[in-house]
């Protein structure tokens, strides 16, 4: 298991413009006019693919001889693999921008933005022998669809966990109130997520504590919901004694006893057993957590490639082995036959019930995404700004 830094974090999302290719042996065009249609059929393989991608989802056996599942891929399909890691999913939208990427893979408080900027392609799934493999609760949601059409393939999944010290917090918290209103006890030793998205973990504490503010969706704040969660954050911060975003600071915290308790990922929690007495638990209020998504890039020069390295990433011996490396979830039904059974027992693979208490994050838009229609909802510009007012 290898762990990889990533700071997920986004800027506002834009207008939703949707765009299509057709592809048509080794070219593109587009088919029949219609501007929103996904591919209908593929044709000669071009010969290689571009891929833009989180650290530690194509690994090619240049970091470690043992961890290679690119070579498999570009021995079947004569598809010579170049790719490009990232760090933030601001830094992904970018490079994207600036185009020469086949393929990127996008966690769901990014993907909606690529969709939005025309910078990424819908999917026809039916081109996709694998697709069928992944879990429906993945599929067709909002982070990797818009209006019914699909813009890519689920990768793997996790949630962001409550990590706590078993010596330092008793008893044994059920509640993220150990880190919002009863964190006064373990003031300067409380950690949380370096990112605006985190607004939404107060948004989910806030749906069960605060339940007359009528918050149906963490990513869906109109102004006075807004305002409630950074009143909540604020409280917060002066409890707060580093924020993180690389997982080798929020490790090294719980290591020296810096940090006693606060959010985490599993993968996180994994890297620290023997080392540090910490143990996790998803709260009672439920938690938000990441999805990830391949999508192909609407320019791209190597559409065939791009497809076929979708439908092979998703198989369950690629899927199983490549989330099992970063540390999460996976999404083909099947891909826990390659993985260890401690591995997907460790990340509830499959767990429908455990994964409906997660809010998958997404990007909040102005039209809300809970469905109301009489109010405007706050944008990720708008959470942005807020997020700078709380860390001061």
């Amino acid at each position: 298991m290898k762990l990889t830094s990533s700071n997920r974090s986004v800027v506002a999302l834009a207008g939703v413009a949707l765009t299509s290719v057709v592809l048509v042996g080794c070219g593109t065009t587009q088919g029949d006019g219609d501007s929103t249609a996904p591919a209908e059929e593929l044709g000669d393989f071009e010969g290689s693919v571009s891929l833009l991608a989180w650290p530690g989802y194509v690994e090619d056996g240049s970091n470690d001889p043992a961890v290679d599942w690119v070579t498999p891929f570009e021995e079947d399909t004569g598809c010579e693999v170049t790719s490009k890691t990232y760090g933030t999913s601001d830094e992904a939208f970018n490079l994207m921008r600036t185009g020469g990427y086949d393929v990127v893979v996008a966690s769901g408080d990014a993907s909606l933005r690529l969709v939005a900027a025309d910078l990424v392609a819908p999917v026809n799934t039916d081109l996709l022998e694998n697709y069928d493999g992944i879990y429906d609760f993945l599929k067709m949601q909002s982070w990797n669809s818009v209006d019914g059409v699909a813009y890519g393939i689920p990768h793997g999944y996790g949630a962001n966990l409550l990590m706590y010290n078993t010596e330092q917090v008793t008893p044994a918290p059920t509640s993220w109130d150990v880190v919002f209103d009863s964190a006064a006890p373990y003031s300067g030793k409380v950690t949380a997520y370096d990112s605006p998205i985190y607004i939404a973990d107060a948004a989910v504490y806030l749906m069960t504590h605060q339940p007359e503010l009528g918050i149906q969706n963490p990513y869906a704040l109109d102004e006075e919901q807004l305002a409630a969660a950074v009143e909540l954050l604020k409280a917060q911060r002066q409890h707060v004694g580093e924020y993180w975003s690389d997982y080798l600071k929020e490790i090294q915290a719980f290591e020296t006893g810096d940090t006693v308790v606060g959010t985490t990922w599993q993968v996180i929690a994994n890297a620290l057993e023997g080392t540090a007495p910490v143990e996790v638990v998803l709260p009672d209020e439920g938690t938000t957590g990441w999805s990830d998504t391949w999508m192909i890039a609407s320019d791209a020069e190597s559409p065939n490639c791009a497809y076929a390295w979708l439908d092979y990433i998703a198989s369950p011996e690629a899927n199983g082995t490549a989330t099992e490396y970063f540390g999460e979830a996976p999404s083909n039904e099947a891909a826990c036959d390659f993985r260890s059974a401690a591995s997907c027992e460790a990340y509830h693979a499959g767990d429908e019930e455990y994964a409906s208490q997660i809010w998958y994050w997404s990007t909040p838009i102005a039209e809300c995404l809970d469905g109301r229609t009489d109010v405007e909802c706050t944008d990720y510009a708008a959470w942005t700004t807020a997020w700078q007012e709380i860390k001061g």
